[in-house]
């Protein structure tokens, strides 16, 4: 299926199934779609906690799971379904290029260089940090490279590091959403995760520049959306807010079970101050800023304090905390079960979002390729756009 067309098939989907996936059960106790289909949200609320959780954590799991209720929303998976780019065989470089890299990172880049094709220009490593994907390419492929970072420390170690392997590095100290001019003709861009605007930027500097070559892996596309997002490309129907873009980028598949536990906490904790907030007030949802995480390192009670004070809610002269932790469990069981159906469209919106930006490039002359550059068990932001001219 070619990209416009299954970008177009998408929009339509996703427009359809709007109602499932836009409210948010963390600020909605019974979104409207429960009432419209109570038996998906009773067999939802009753689901052991295990199966609760994997199904959260496994996009492809959940749609399969909705589809049982609303077979339509299968579609929507043969649309998410994108093949895996081809790996080429890395040479072997030894073990100095790599240094001080962390395992799981170090195995990303070498499967995004595996994945990206040999222009015979030089390699351009956008956001690049201490420049580690653009030294691999820079072995890799026999080029010159350079990496652009806002932070000069990291350029810095990135300059050792580059001197220590005997590689070409340039290393650019610039703010990457004003950056656009150092492109030139001579460059192949690559990003490894640059977020939102930083990716959107490096998208559109190098079409109207006319680069002959990028590849992207897109992440955190709702980073520099102020409320909605705007497409880069004509044609889309969909309109999505930040919190919607945000929904693409929750999936995790690296936390420990220490770290899940804490995370389920956390939110248990917000809910409970959520629930004594709507107990005193009667007002529904108010939204908070983030909370500091010191704050959960005391105890619920305590916690619930530092909230009011911050928040200036009046609490009671007396109210019993055990009972609105208890609350806030509850509700914390009751917000995972009914966002299995907000997850099971998440990949769906990720590729939206990623065809939005193929179908920009192909606008300006790109042949397009997209797909995914390494398992989601590596890492879940796994989608790399790649465009020739």
């Amino acid at each position: 299926m070619r990209l416009a067309e299954r970008r177009l098939r998408l929009d339509v989907g996703l427009a359809a199934f709007r109602d499932l996936w836009h409210p948010q059960p963390f600020r909605e106790i019974r979104p409207a779609w429960c009432e419209r289909w109570p038996a998906l949200a009773a067999e939802l609320l009753a689901l052991p906690d295990e199966t609760v959780r994997h199904l959260n954590d496994d996009g492809g799991a959940s749609l399969a799971w909705l589809a049982r209720h609303l077979p339509e929303a299968g579609e929507i998976g043969a649309l998410t379904e994108l093949p895996a780019c081809a790996a080429q065989r890395l040479p072997d470089l030894g073990p100095h290029w790599a240094w001080e890299i962390p395992g799981r990172k170090r195995a990303q880049i070498e499967a995004f260089a595996a994945a990206a094709a040999r222009s015979g220009k030089e390699v351009f490593d956008w956001c690049g940090g201490k420049g580690h994907l653009g030294r691999l390419l820079a072995l890799q492929w026999g080029a010159r490279a350079t990496s652009l970072d806002i932070d000069p420390a990291l350029c810095a170690e990135g300059r050792e590091l580059a001197q220590r392997a005997g590689v070409d590095h340039e290393f650019l100290v610039a703010d990457a959403l004003a950056a656009g001019e150092q492109l030139s003709d001579r460059h192949h861009v690559v990003a490894l995760h640059a977020c939102g605007n930083l990716h959107r930027t490096a998208i559109r500097a190098a079409a109207e520049r006319g680069l002959a070559a990028l590849d992207v892996a897109p992440c955190c596309y709702h980073r520099g959306v102020e409320e909605a997002y705007r497409p880069l490309a004509a044609g889309a129907s969909l309109q999505l807010s930040r919190d919607d873009i945000r929904l693409a980028v929750t999936e995790t598949v690296t936390a420990s079970p220490r770290q899940a536990w804490r995370r389920d906490r956390d939110m248990a904790w917000k809910l409970g101050f959520d629930a004594l907030r709507r107990a005193v007030t009667g007002e529904g949802y108010r939204p908070f800023k983030p909370v500091p995480p010191a704050w959960f390192s005391g105890s619920f009670e305590q916690f619930i304090g530092a909230m009011a004070r911050r928040e200036g809610l009046a609490l009671p002269p007396s109210f019993n905390a055990d009972e609105f932790e208890r609350r806030g469990w509850q509700r914390q069981r009751e917000v995972m079960g009914l966002s299995v159906v907000r997850h099971a469209f998440r990949r769906a919106i990720e590729v939206w979002l990623a065809l939005d930006l193929a179908a920009h490039l192909e606008s300006g002359g790109y042949e397009v390729g997209l797909g995914t550059f390494c398992p989601r068990q590596l890492t879940p932001r796994n989608l790399l756009l790649s465009a020739r001219r």
